[in-house]
């Protein structure tokens, strides 16, 4: 019989909500199952640090853990690139990573690490990588972009359709939204993935949205993929997740 396969949508630092949704699965008989997590770990929510703390020892552990790159996550990844902060070109005109809509502010503020006024981001950058652990920076270096399984793709974003799933660029897998989202076609497998909040989770015949805006402290979704069903996991047990046109 084949094991459930677990999905959980962008955490951006919700640490209760990954406790919760972790007590979930294990409660659901998932302990020793594979998760994946579809990105965003960091940025908005109060405590980016602990989530990647929970993830880190989770793997160190052994736990049958999956963890994708999102696009914040690589906000942070790349302001700690040893050759100096790097800046994502995808950011609309005004807006970076410590702008209040993108929450960098909050996630490091979680290393205890703050923005005095006329502060160069140089200088933050330095101070970060003395606060940020080693194994955090590694664990962010080493994030995935995207998982096959079970005819499921898991991708932060989406894809870019019409090209081979070996073929899709990076930024499409981190940051690709209504090209995607409006898209009938079939992947070649369903595409699972988060980036865009809504306000349940959204079930298509070629994609699955997850991402039900725990950054803006709505519900975290948690996901079970078990033969050909899909439920949406609560603290009640499964609830079916039905398809929509």
């Amino acid at each position: 019989m084949t094991k459930p396969l677990y999905a959980i949508g962008d955490i951006h630092g919700q640490l209760g909500m990954l406790d919760s949704a972790l007590a979930m699965i294990d409660a659901d008989g998932g302990s020793d199952a594979r998760v994946v997590f579809l990105g965003d770990y960091v940025d908005r929510g109060p405590d980016s640090k602990g989530v990647i703390d929970t993830l880190v020892r989770g793997l160190a552990g052994g736990r049958d853990w999956i963890c994708l790159k999102g696009n914040h996550d690589r906000f942070f990844e790349w302001y700690l690139a040893p050759d100096g902060p790097r800046f994502d070109p995808h950011l609309l005109v005004g807006y970076h990573w410590f702008h209040p809509s993108i929450g960098g502010t909050e996630t490091i503020a979680s290393y205890d690490v703050y923005l005095p006024e006329r502060t160069r981001k140089t200088d933050v950058a330095q101070i970060l990588h003395s606060a940020v652990p080693d194994t955090h920076k590694a664990f962010l270096r080493g994030l995935n972009t995207m998982h096959h399984q079970n005819g499921y793709v898991f991708v932060h974003a989406g894809i870019r359709p019409g090209l081979p799933l070996d073929q899709q660029a990076e930024n499409d897998l981190l940051w690709i939204r209504q090209e995607f989202h409006s898209d009938k076609r079939d992947h070649g497998a369903v595409i699972v993935h988060g980036h865009t909040p809504v306000d349940a989770p959204e079930r298509y015949a070629n994609r699955i949205n997850l991402d039900t805006g725990a950054g803006y402290g709505r519900p975290l979704t948690v996901a079970v993929f078990e033969g050909n069903e899909v439920f949406r996991l609560t603290s009640v047990g499964r609830q079916p997740m039905p398809s929509r046109s």
